[in-house]
């Protein structure tokens, strides 16, 4: 129910529980958890439709009763929130694993195999094309990245798949040790003798990083292209060598970087805050206004129900029973007018939403530029430095040898 990172969230669904309300709905699943000896009491699942394809609410429903009946989880009480942000509609599902009359957890085998079978049944039901990881050859993306890779990366502002692609191209284009160094500290990463994973690279900010996992070889295949490990320094004298370094006025182009993109995004920020609050009184205004409508055409209804004599009169003859059906079919209708009107203006709010999420992606993708060029320029003085002290060092041991020869 976070709406500071969502632009709009919608409680679809509430089924199965004493209270109306998702906080008050699972509090019931950890109360009757309670009883049983289950620590994994709530079974949750997200619903993520490809990039281009806004979802109906009909649609994200049947793929959750689908999941439902695939994991053995049908009747069980469950609840369905819709988020949209960043231009994308997407859905989370909850079940109560507890059975309530055994009181016992719902046992769930195989269920990450038989998920992945479901959602190609989606994409191939749907029409869309199938991601290579739901491909009948199990071909997976060679930039896929773990969930500590990401927060790794998330904590300096830095895609993920841009460090990935930046090492596994300097893996490709190097020969050796010395080439493949080179070429990363030109982007602000430093090669380093890991405690246990034998090459690690340090970033300007001291992060550390598996190499191995990086450019996506075997930790003996990076042993053969660039030697052993043992040749390089710790970690930590990395560290305080970069640290020692990186000058202040390189701090401040980074700090110079950052307040500019900051800057840069604050316009984009503000026109998403006033897009997401137009669209969220629009939303309340067609929902109350629905709400408003319904009521109305509910007691229009009911008043077409005699009482009294006339009304046993009526249902002598039939009549009654005609208009009851009358009245549960035009409810019906009534309904599927509503959830018509509610996807529409969904749809049009989600075309505002991507468009405006083209300017982010066109900001985002000129500002990872700008990273990449402060990076290489860090590396580049960094190595500048570094080379400089490795003359001195040559012209030392050269002053030494003319010493020992005259005396």
């Amino acid at each position: 129910m976070n709406d500071r990172e969502n632009d709009h969230i919608t409680v679809m669904e509430i089924n199965g529980f004493i209270a109306d309300d998702l906080h008050g709905a699972l509090g019931e699943v950890y109360a009757i958890s309670k009883a049983t000896q289950c620590t994994q009491y709530m079974f949750s699942l997200s619903l993520n439709p490809p990039q281009d394809h806004i979802a109906s609410e009909a649609e994200l429903q049947e793929a959750v009763n689908r999941a439902e009946e695939t994991l053995g989880l049908s009747d069980q009480p469950r609840a369905i929130i819709i988020h949209e942000k960043e231009g994308r509609r997407h859905a989370h599902a909850v079940w109560s694993r507890i059975d309530g009359d055994d009181l016992k957890a719902i046992n769930l085998p195989h269920f990450k195999r038989k998920l992945t079978d479901l959602s190609r049944e989606l994409y191939l039901d749907h029409g869309w094309e199938l991601p290579q990881g739901l491909q009948s050859n199990g071909g997976k993306s060679p930039l896929n990245f773990t969930l500590a890779e990401w927060q790794q990366a998330k904590r300096h502002r830095v895609d993920p798949r841009e460090i990935k692609q930046l090492f596994q191209e300097a893996w490709e284009r190097s020969d050796g040790l010395k080439a493949f160094r080179n070429a990363i500290e030109e982007r602000g990463y430093f090669l380093a003798k890991g405690d246990r994973r034998g090459f690690v690279a340090v970033d300007v900010h001291g992060e550390v990083y598996a190499l191995s996992r990086l450019v996506g070889e075997k930790a003996k295949a990076v042993k053969e292209k660039l030697g052993s490990p043992e040749q390089l320094t710790s970690v930590a004298d990395v560290r305080a060598d970069v640290k020692s370094k990186v000058t202040s006025q390189l701090k401040n182009y980074i700090n110079q970087t950052k307040a500019k993109h900051r800057k840069d995004a604050q316009p984009l920020l503000d026109e998403k805050a006033v897009m997401t609050a137009l669209h969220r009184r629009e939303r309340k205004a067609l929902k109350d206004g629905q709400a408003k409508r319904w009521t109305a055409e509910t007691k229009a209804r009911q008043q077409r129900l005699n009482g009294g004599l006339r009304g046993l009169f009526d249902r002598l003859t039939g009549k009654n029973s005609k208009l009851q059906k009358r009245n549960e079919f035009e409810a019906v209708e009534c309904a599927k007018r509503d959830q018509a009107q509610r996807d529409d203006l969904v749809v049009s709010h989600m075309w505002d939403r991507k468009a405006l999420q083209g300017k982010f992606i066109a900001l985002r993708s000129k500002q990872a530029e700008d990273r990449k060029i402060l990076a290489r320029s860090v590396g580049q003085t960094l190595q500048i430095q570094r080379q400089s002290v490795d003359q001195n060092r040559i012209r030392g041991r050269l002053r030494e040898r003319e010493h020992n020869l005259l005396f």
